[in-house]
Formats: structure tokens, sequence, C-alpha cells
């Protein structure tokens, strides 16, 4: 920082010179480089970084200085702003977490439907500030997983079973034209390659977690789609499928809760077995019966 301060200073009286149509000894020597000497040094790799230059005054008179990045002011203007973009990948991670773990609590049941939550209660329950909670909350609404109540928090949305199979019909009309499509050209080496996903479901089934559960569930699902290479498609499949595991009105977990999640899962292992064998009619009534019995 005091070289460049020293720069400043040493170019003032050339500057003046040259103004005037004088010159200038100093001016010449030490106010600017010498003829040719800008073109070196905005071939040179960091510009005029380390070497005699103008001034901030004259870098900012010179056309394209800024650009150029020989000015000094410039420079450690840009400096100066490093560590923000640090800070905003920090929040947006910690947003991240906080929307990921409120998901978590709408599938298992920890945010109820129908009750109020504020950001502040919630931020001290994820030892957070209250800010990436609200932004999280927003994006839920987006989502239509909860709705702002103004001076109070966010109310989780109370759904029926009504709203449960209007999701399912809407799931089944994108997905499972797709996953017929695909029976008949993917080959069975690429189906038996997820065997390892639909194995996950069973397990996660078994454990009665449903957290654990959806994402096995929706992680299966994704493999599947994804075999059709349409980003789109997955993106707005994924989206459904979430909200389709949101808990209903009333909905209790235990020994109920678990034999739903195994006989789910267990279609998943079915449909995979029929894609490997190639055999469409199994595949289509799989799919069936999954899609009307959806979690």
């Amino acid at each position: 920082m005091k070289q460049g301060m020293q720069g400043s200073v040493g170019a003032e009286p050339g500057e003046t010179d040259r103004r005037r149509g004088g010159g200038g000894e100093r001016g010449g020597e030490r106010g600017r480089p010498r003829e040719g000497e800008y073109d070196r040094l905005r071939e040179r790799p960091g510009g005029a970084e380390g070497a005699d230059r103008p001034g901030a005054g004259e870098g900012a008179d010179r056309p394209g200085g800024a650009e150029g990045g020989t000015a000094r002011g410039e420079h450690t203007h840009s400096e100066s702003a490093l560590p923000r973009p640090r800070a905003a990948v920090q929040r947006s991670s910690v947003r991240g977490q906080v929307l990921a773990a409120l998901r978590t609590a709408l599938v298992t049941g920890d945010l109820r439907p129908g009750e109020v939550y504020s950001a502040p209660v919630l931020a001290e329950r994820f030892g957070v500030s209250a800010t990436p909670v609200r932004e999280a909350m927003q994006q839920l609404t987006q989502e239509g997983a909860v709705e702002v109540v103004p001076n109070r928090g966010f109310r989780i949305v109370e759904r029926g079973m009504r709203e449960l199979a209007e999701l399912a019909e809407v799931r089944a009309l994108i997905e499972v034209p797709v996953i017929l499509r695909l029976a008949r050209t993917v080959p069975a080496e690429r189906w038996a390659a997820l065997r390892p996903l639909a194995e996950a479901t069973v397990r996660a089934a078994s454990s009665g977690c449903r957290a654990t559960y959806a994402e096995s569930d929706r992680a299966f699902h994704r493999a599947v789609l994804g075999l059709a290479g349409n980003e789109q498609l997955v993106r707005i499949a994924e989206d459904l499928h979430r909200r389709a595991q949101w808990p209903l009105v009333g909905s209790v977990s235990g020994a109920r809760g678990r034999a739903e999640l195994g006989a789910d899962a267990h279609e998943h292992v079915a449909l995979l077995d029929a894609l490997i064998a190639g055999d469409a009619e199994v595949v289509r009534m799989v799919v069936g019966e999954h899609f009307g019995g959806a979690v």
C-alpha cells in the first residue's frame, strides 16, 4: 500500500508538466513508463503490477484504464471485495442445511400440519440465526409445504387424501409413460446397476424411519428417470415426489407406517426385476400399482 501511495505522489509533477505541455524530467522518468511501456505492461501477465506505472488519476483518465486493471485504485478495490463471495457461499450453505433439516422434520411429522412456527424459535432449535431459517421457510412456501402467517411465522399446510391422490395422478401421468418407454429401450445390464438403490429402499423401510425412506425412495426414482436423459423431467418429477411424501393430517407412525413403507419398497424390487427380464406386462402392472399407492 505504501508503494502505491509513493507512485501516485511521484506522478504529480510529471502529470502537471505534461498537461502544461512540458515533459518534465521527473515526470518522464517516474511519473509514467517510457515510450512503448504501456504496450509491454498490457501484454505482461498481471498488467502493471510490480512495475513503475502511472498513478490512479492517470489510469482513470486513460481510455480502458479500468478494464485493463493497471490503475492501483482498481486493483486494490478488487482485492478488498474478495471476502464477500466467501461469506455468501457460507450463508447459502447454512440455508441449505436448514432447508434439508426442515424437510426432514416435515416428513417425520416433527413439524405438525396446522401448527405455526416462528423463525426465531426454529433458529434457536437449529443453533443458527433467524435469517437462513426465514430463507428456507420461504423456499418451502414456494413448494407449497408452508404458508406465511403475518406477524407470527409460518403455518405447516394441512393436507388430505384428495391432495395426495392428485399428486399420485400427476406423478403417474409423467413417470409411467417414461418408464414404459425406457423398458423397451434400456438394456438389462443398466437396470441391474440400479439394484443397490432398490435394495436400499427395502432396508430403509424396515427401519421405520420415514425420513430415511423418503431419501432412498427419491434416489431410486431419480435414477430410473435419469436414464431418459432429461434433466427437466427429473427435476419436476422429484419436486412432485417430495410433495407426495409430506404427512397427512392425523397421520400416524409405527407398525402401520412401516408396513406401508415395506410394501412400497418391495414394489421397487419387483419393478426392477420385471425391467431386467424385459417383461412389459409385469412392468405395466407394477408401475400402475406403485403410483396408485405412492407414499
